[in-house]
């Protein structure tokens, strides 16, 4: 099981956990269930699921970091058994954590948990607040030293969560540290999730196996493991083929894609056959490229529904976006002064014409605007790219025109572009409120004019400076790639999104990849 990640269908590895292996619960076969020849369950290797010291790395981490300065805070203050006070903390901290799941081994690991920890701390810092008000104490610590000892805490956990998730996505680019898994559905919707899965490493299912509905050939070329009949009154029968195709394939986790064909009722008969072999069953509605936060399950007459909440209402988001944008470019044109006044005076001096390149850009909606730049092309720019644009070379797909060697940009300006300086003066539309510091890159006016419906949601927010396309690739990117980063940015923003985005555009900037 060592094929090529990137072609669909193909295996990306073999799911494994770290350490030796762990028993498995009895999984007593049915009479007529036994596995078929030829088809062994593939051994375990040790070392190749989540790390195990995710979980004592985070604790240790949430406990000394609430502890050590709280019982420090307590000394300086001359509380008594200063030491009980720091335990105390950290234990509170700990329960806090544990009781609303950041220890649970699904959740280690799978997502940054900045805002997620802040959350935590916000609701811990409370618990502490009330209990001091509630103790009435005449000597007790006075709450500005005592809440500042609790910021390292909160600094050290934003910190850890990101550092697991980074490793726990090296493991995977190199297939390890994911869960074997049988794809259950009919046979179009089975090849676009194999399609899914194999095409990214940022998920822990690594696909075994399928079992269509029908007798229709697949175009994943994932081996069939089995199939269920089109149309059945015999739902035991689905139950005992999905076993058997499990205990064949060695899968872990069937996943299962619920049609026209694969209906309620033989999930349901399916899910009761898996969870009583103490199999894991997952099912995969269709949705595509939603975030899990915008994801609510609820119950109607029965059925399980689940509502996507629209991207980043909720605690004054928006609000919080603008306010962070125009305060960060404030901020950045004070401290980049210097920096400033000196590439204007590089550009003046490098060559011919003005200082910034000003050009119309459509915003939000499609409003037009005023972008500032640095200029990096000779002062005839415009007039000489009708001489470049008509073979079509260096457009993504007739929308965006892009040319790796651009005989327009001068020395310095290539210089400029590899290090997105020349995008500095933009912070002026920030502040202005034209442009946000994240977002999708503002286009021109021609190419929205030919934009489709879909690419057109790219509008739905404020152009950035930075964002999804800076950070993957930049103009390396094909057009179909940048809209499905825009358009994945645009449905799924939020602020703790922002952060994450602002501090992997520093490694961007110094790699300098698809900077042209």
């Amino acid at each position: 099981m060592s094929e090529s990640a990137g072609e669909p269908g193909t295996v990306q590895g073999v799911v494994e956990e770290d350490g030796p292996a762990r028993p498995r619960p009895d999984r007593s076969r049915p009479k007529g269930l036994e596995r078929p020849k030829g088809l062994e369950r593939p051994k375990r290797q040790p070392g190749d699921g989540k790390a195990r010291w995710y979980r004592p790395l985070t604790v240790v981490t949430d406990t000394c970091g609430i502890g050590v300065p709280l019982a420090a805070a307590l000394e300086a203050d001359a509380q008594e058994m200063p030491v009980v006070g720091g335990l105390v903390g950290a234990g509170v901290w700990a329960a806090v954590r544990a009781m609303r799941g950041r220890y649970a081994e699904q959740r280690l690991g799978e997502s940054w948990g900045v805002l997620a920890a802040v959350r935590d701390w916000v609701l811990f810092a409370g618990l502490l607040a009330l209990a001091l008000v509630l103790s009435d104490l005449e000597n007790g610590p006075r709450p500005t030293p005592a809440l500042v000892a609790l910021v390292p805490g909160l600094l050290l956990t934003a910190t850890v969560a990101p550092l697991t998730r980074l490793h726990l996505n090296r493991q995977r680019r190199e297939a390890r540290a994911v869960r074997r898994a049988l794809v259950v559905g009919e046979p179009a919707s089975v090849d676009q999730v194999v399609g899914r899965l194999a095409s990214r490493t940022d998920h822990p299912y690594v696909v075994v196996g399928a079992v269509p509905v029908g007798f229709q050939a697949l175009g994943c070329g994932m081996p069939v493991m089995d199939r269920l009949t089109p149309l059945t009154s015999d739902h035991s029968q689905d139950a005992d083929v999905v076993l058997r195709a499990v205990e064949a394939s060695g899968a872990e986790v069937a996943l299962v894609v619920p049609g026209l064909r694969m209906t309620g009722e033989r999930l349901r008969h399916v899910s009761w056959a898996l969870h009583g072999a103490g199999l894991q069953l997952a099912v995969v509605p269709g949705l595509a490229e939603v975030a899990e936060a915008r994801v609510r399950p609820s119950s109607a007459a029965g059925l399980t529904v689940l509502q996507v909440a629209p991207p980043a209402q909720e605690f004054g988001q928006p609000w919080l976006k603008s306010l962070l944008d125009r305060t960060g470019a404030l901020l950045g044109l004070m401290a980049l002064a210097p920096l400033l006044g000196g590439l204007a005076l590089a550009v003046c001096c490098s060559s011919p014409g003005p200082v910034f390149h000003r050009q119309t850009r459509c915003g939000q909606g499609g409003r037009p605007f005023t972008m500032w730049k640095f200029r990096t092309m000779v002062a005839d720019a415009e007039a000489r790219r009708a001489e470049l644009a008509p073979d079509g070379a260096g457009r993504h797909n007739g929308r965006m025109f892009k040319m790796r060697r651009d005989p327009r940009v001068t020395r310095l300006g290539a210089v400029l572009r590899r290090l997105s300086l020349d995008e500095l003066p933009q912070l002026f539309n920030v502040l202005l409120g034209d442009m946000s510091l994240i977002g999708p890159r503002p286009p021109l006016p021609d190419e929205v004019a030919r934009y489709s419906r879909t690419e057109h949601r790219r509008l739905a927010v404020k152009p950035g400076m930075t964002g999804l396309w800076q950070v993957s690739g930049r103009s390396d990117l094909s057009w179909d790639e940048t809209v499905a980063l825009d358009l994945w940015y645009v449905d799924n923003w939020s602020v703790a999104a922002d952060v994450l985005i602002m501090t992997r555009t520093l490694r961007a900037v110094v790699d300098g990849r698809g900077a042209y």
